[in-house]
């Protein structure tokens, strides 16, 4: 299978720079799909389409000629992505990336599972139609936390501005995250290996990497003894389902912690489950990620 043609839906989000950036430095020639509203800007180098992604006829017209879609919309907007893959399937695409990235889907559970309903929804819709039509395929990409993101914004329970680590349990449960031009690469790797890659789900990681092993890095990095919040996920839990019964979906940020931190929950990939290798995707560097983000 070749792919040269590919859109990305949403590229000016938190993930969508770094997966345009990766795809044109691997020499695809992209569109980046956007709103009609959207006043963001892009680089001469990808095509800017802005379409109704409530319209079948613009979005018709948006992936006209295109090999492949990335989707990269935010959770919030997940409900238009149904929209996205019935217009890629017409229009001939031949390889769908869903809005995927984040939590491995295909374990989680309870709360977070509904609360993720609509990236299983898509699941479902992209294998049913790839066995309805031969020439489609797709491939669901988890990539756990936003690592290098994470760690600026705070979601990961460091404060760099106050010096405070927020440790879930005992601080030692492993779990991985990917740093966002890592997600790029692995992208724009899956898509030059459309054949190998195809109608599978895939795990990619910068790290395997505990709580208590990221805070010995920022203490030695800032030469300073950060204060240590420490926090249960059986508390997380129950807030998560308070908040979920209310129909408070920020209850998911709580959901994470107890599908990321808890001890013995083991739902992280495993470094042996990883498609790094087989991508050529490189592990990351922990300090010098830390370094980056002081």
């Amino acid at each position: 299978m070749s792919i040269k043609n590919v859109a990305v839906i949403g590229g000016s989000g938190n993930l969508g720079p770094a997966v345009v950036k990766a795809l044109v430095d691997t020499g695809f020639t992209v569109t980046v799909v956007t709103r009609l509203e959207s006043k963001a800007t892009f680089s001469s180098e990808v095509k800017v389409q802005r379409t109704d992604y409530d319209s079948a006829s613009s979005l018709a017209e948006a992936l006209a000629g295109q090999d492949a879609v990335v989707s990269t919309i935010a959770t919030a907007a997940l409900g238009q992505q149904q929209k996205i893959i019935e217009a890629a399937v017409k229009a001939g695409v031949k390889r769908f990336i869903p809005s995927e990235f984040g939590l491995n889907t295909q374990k989680v559970t309870g709360g977070a599972a509904k609360i993720l309903g609509a990236k299983l929804a898509a699941q479902e819709q992209l294998k049913k139609a790839a066995a309805e039509n031969p020439n489609f395929s797709w491939t669901g990409i988890s990539t756990s936390l936003f690592f290098d993101w994470g760690l600026k914004v705070g979601s990961l329970g460091f404060s760099i501005k106050d010096k405070t680590a927020t440790i879930f349990d005992s601080g030692n449960e492993p779990f991985t995250g990917t740093n966002l031009p890592t997600i790029g690469l692995a992208v724009a790797s899956v898509l030059k290996n459309a054949d190998t890659t195809a109608n599978r789900y895939i795990d990619v990681a910068s790290f395997v990497t505990t709580q208590n092993a990221i805070l010995a890095v920022f203490q030695e990095e800032t030469g300073t003894k950060w204060t240590v919040v420490n926090k249960n996920t059986s508390d997380s839990l129950k807030i998560a389902d308070e908040k979920l019964a209310k129909g408070d979906y920020s209850a998911f940020g709580d959901y994470l912690k107890v599908e990321l931190f808890r001890d013995g929950e083991g739902k992280s990939a495993k470094l042996e489950d990883l498609a790094n290798e087989e991508l050529g995707v490189s592990f990351g560097d922990l300090r010098a990620t830390v370094k980056a983000v002081l």
